[in-house]
């Protein structure tokens, strides 16, 4: 059942600047002129006191709000205390809250950062680049500069004391400026997080484009993803992070990329319950819902046709989005963006590509073609540059960034490459050739060349890997494995290929005289009384499954509610920055003995709302090791709890994976998850790097007793900040074997500065 979990609240609906691409006062919409300046104490608390019917209703882990305006601080510091106070006292108890204010900053002073270090409110800032570039539309009524303001509230923020609530930049893209320039001027103010942010436009009131270029937008920022991926990524960038997690089958970050649906809605100072801001750009009153917070519930905003169709899923794009090939990464761009003025009422609306299409697109293509260039050179990492070395001393002290482990993740693709090259010349052994499996080798090739995305998202699921080398061990066929792996792939791709898979049996879970379809990184399909083979195919609104005379057809909707008992989908625990999957339906789990059967719809949210305390435990408690779980923690399958509390398991070759066994309490939780995914992370660094001289003795034994090092950094992470220096066995720093690399990186373990060494 759709839910909502992003609030915009606006305390103030005036703002000290004139910016003059604001979309609340510049553009179509001109409702702002009736609302008052200021919301009200009752409106505020009834905002909250929807909030939380909604999150109790709907067992939400956690909400996002957002303080907006206009201009929030201008509501000053009683207005904001009043609004995060009663926020506090509805939801306390209820869902955890995520609260941050939206600010051009010209108004943030210490007073404002100690009242929301108080009250623990984030914050992030507009700013658009270096002085020329920010003053082209960010100016005050009388054409004043607001840079200097800005940028001195930016400094307040990244002052030790604050530092902690500095949200991220956001910067609103206009052509004219020049990209590298704007990039390199917010990058110096060391932001935790850039964003940016297309113009607002229609196609009535389409963008600027002074230059002959078809696409402008994606040329401009290309120019910034080519210095951000060359720079070696040093700020989290949530428009290039959305295309690379879209293009590996995961959720996007942002609502104006990707398929995942808009939860969000806006409580307007009138206490008039909003549609997306955006929206203002379309035509006046488009934002308009007719409901309030005190005559409607959320869930009534949910039933609102306009909150539907920003709610749509692919089949109800236009037909040209649904045509197009990185639909799943551009998800046909911002619903508002799609606007357009037809001859009859009946063409007038939303139902078109976004006036950005081509620039989409181009953008799209361009940063995976970088992504993959970028994964063929990284069998090679890491190099001796400064880059490279300071991102391997960074995961040497425990931590690492979310590029980092995008390294190591790639490292793993390359490997499983590898192998399947190594499976694919055996079975060109004429006395090994199976119709099936060299139907699966065909269609792997076609996948590789139409929808190579698709295809690596399956191949760096963290069972693939031990699926490859069990093989190699025993000698066995590919042919099962193979088509399960291919037939997933083309079901991400949307492929019309038909692929024949053999179904598993009551062994790997299938119903007594029954088949099991495994479809890797989506879930399982039951088949009662069916055994041998299913086929498996993709259509625009579902796939479907062909066995034993039967024809079942699955949405791609139909996720954990699903009404049908025959299709168990994997579940995907989507928290702020961090989405994982319980993996309670891949058969391969069961290497891990103790892995628990499939959870009940009851006991999956509850481990739902257990991974959102323990996120945000492992976000307060031990900051550092966030990033790198966020971007390679990819799969928990629940363990069956034993005496003596929580425990956790992982697997040699299954990186991205971690069992765990729920603890009492989630601190507990958070200490596990961060411990294990420790190991986790070391056994994918001493797949990609020499740790060791080659025929170092025992070997093998030096890398357990540096993994084992390795996992205790987060029980010695008594600083929040970062972990002291961690009692690493004396011995390991001595032991004949390191290579210069590995050395390093015990060093790096021990809290020393690294050493200039070759390796």
């Amino acid at each position: 059942m759709p839910t909502l979990t992003q609030f915009v609240v606006k305390l103030h609906s005036r703002c000290d600047l004139a910016c003059d691409h604001c979309y609340v006062y510049e553009h179509a919409d001109t409702s702002w002129r009736g609302r008052p300046r200021m919301i009200s104490r009752a409106i505020l608390a009834r905002t909250a006191s929807r909030i939380a019917d909604h999150a109790r209703t709907h067992e939400l882990p956690g909400v996002h709000v957002v303080l907006h305006g206009g201009e929030p601080l201008l509501a000053g510091p009683a207005g904001i205390r009043m609004a995060a106070e009663e926020l506090h006292r509805a939801l306390d108890g209820v869902t955890a809250l995520n609260l941050k204010i939206h600010t051009n900053g010209v108004l943030l002073s210490e007073r404002f950062c100690e009242l929301f270090d108080e009250l623990g409110i984030t914050v992030g800032v507009s700013l658009d680049g270096d002085k020329e570039a920010n003053d082209r539309h960010r100016r005050y009524a009388n054409g004043r500069s607001s840079h200097a303001q800005v940028l001195k509230a930016v400094e307040l923020l990244n002052r030790p004391r604050y530092r902690h609530l500095f949200a991220g930049l956001m910067c609103t893209v206009d052509v004219r400026n020049d990209p590298v320039k704007v990039y390199d001027a917010l990058v110096e103010l060391d932001p935790p997080r850039i964003d940016f942010l297309l113009p607002h436009a229609t196609w009535d009131e389409p963008p600027l484009r002074p230059g002959p270029s078809p696409t402008p937008y994606a040329e401009w920022l290309d120019a910034i993803h080519e210095r951000w991926d060359a720079g070696g990524r040093p700020v989290g960038i949530r428009m290039f992070e959305s295309i690379h997690r879209t293009l590996r089958g995961e959720s996007s970050l942002i609502e104006s990329l990707g398929l995942t649906p808009a939860d969000l809605v806006v409580v307007e100072t009138d206490g008039s319950f909003e549609q997306a801001d955006s929206l203002k750009t379309a035509y006046d009153g488009a934002p308009a819902t007719g409901m309030d917070v005190f005559s409607h519930t959320l869930d009534d905003v949910l039933d609102h046709p306009g909150m539907a169709a920003r709610r749509q899923s692919v089949e109800d794009l236009s037909a040209a989005c649904r045509a197009c090939p990185v639909v799943t990464s551009c998800g046909g761009g911002l619903y508002a963006h799609r606007y357009r003025t037809g001859a009859t009422p009946e063409d007038t609306g939303f139902d078109n590509p976004s006036v950005f299409c081509a620039d989409l697109k181009a953008l799209v293509h361009a940063v995976r073609d970088r992504e993959h260039a970028r994964l063929r050179r990284l069998d090679a990492w890491p190099s001796e540059t400064p880059g490279d070395l300071a991102a391997f001393d960074v995961l040497a002290r425990g931590h690492g960034s979310a590029d980092t482990l995008a390294r190591l993740s790639a490292a793993q693709l390359l490997a499983v490459a590898d192998l399947l090259v190594t499976l694919r010349r055996r079975a060109a052994d004429p006395a090994r050739q199976d119709p099936m499996e060299q139907a699966a080798w065909e269609l792997l090739d076609v996948l590789d060349a139409e929808a190579p995305d698709a295809l690596d998202t399956v191949l760096v699921h963290p069972w693939t890997r031990p699926w490859a080398t069990g093989l190699l061990r025993s000698g066995a066929p590919a042919g099962g494995g193979l088509a399960e792996l291919v037939a997933a792939a083309a079901l991400r791709a949307r492929h019309t290929a038909a692929v024949s898979v053999p179904l598993r049996g009551p062994a790997d879970g299938a119903p007594a005289g029954g088949g099991l379809l495994r479809l890797p990184g989506l879930g399982v399909v039951l088949l009662d009384g069916v055994t041998g083979f299913a086929q498996v195919s993709a259509g625009d609104e579902e796939f479907t499954v062909r066995a034993g005379g039967r024809e079942l057809r699955i949405g791609w909707d139909e996720g954990l509610d699903c009404p049908s008992p025959s299709w168990r989908p994997v579940r995907l625990v989507e928290l702020p920055g961090w989405t994982v999957t319980l993996e309670d339906t891949d058969p391969l789990r069961r290497a891990w003995p103790t892995a628990a059967d499939r959870l009940a719809t009851g006991d999956a949210k509850a481990w739902a709302e257990d991974l959102a305390a323990a996120w945000g435990a492992i976000g307060a408690g031990l900051p550092a090791f966030a990033p790198a779980l966020a971007a390679g923690l990819r799969s928990i399958t629940p363990l069956a709890p034993r005496a003596g509390g929580g425990f956790s398991l992982s697997a040699r070759d299954a990186v991205g994976a971690v069992g765990i066994a729920l603890p009492e309490r989630t601190d507990e939780l958070a200490r596990l998850l961060v411990r294990e995914f420790q190991r986790v992370k070391f056994r994918a660094l001493r797949d990609a790097c020499a740790l060791t001289v080659p025929a170092a003795p025992a070997a093998g034994l030096l890398l357990d007793a540096m993994e084992d090092a390795y996992a205790r950094l987060v029980d010695a992470a008594d600083d929040p900040s970062a972990p002291r220096a961690t009692p690493v066995p004396p011995a390991l720093t001595t032991l004949p074997g390191l290579s210069g690399l590995g050395e390093r990186f015990v060093e790096g373990m021990c809290g020393k500065a690294a050493e200039s060494r070759p390796f």
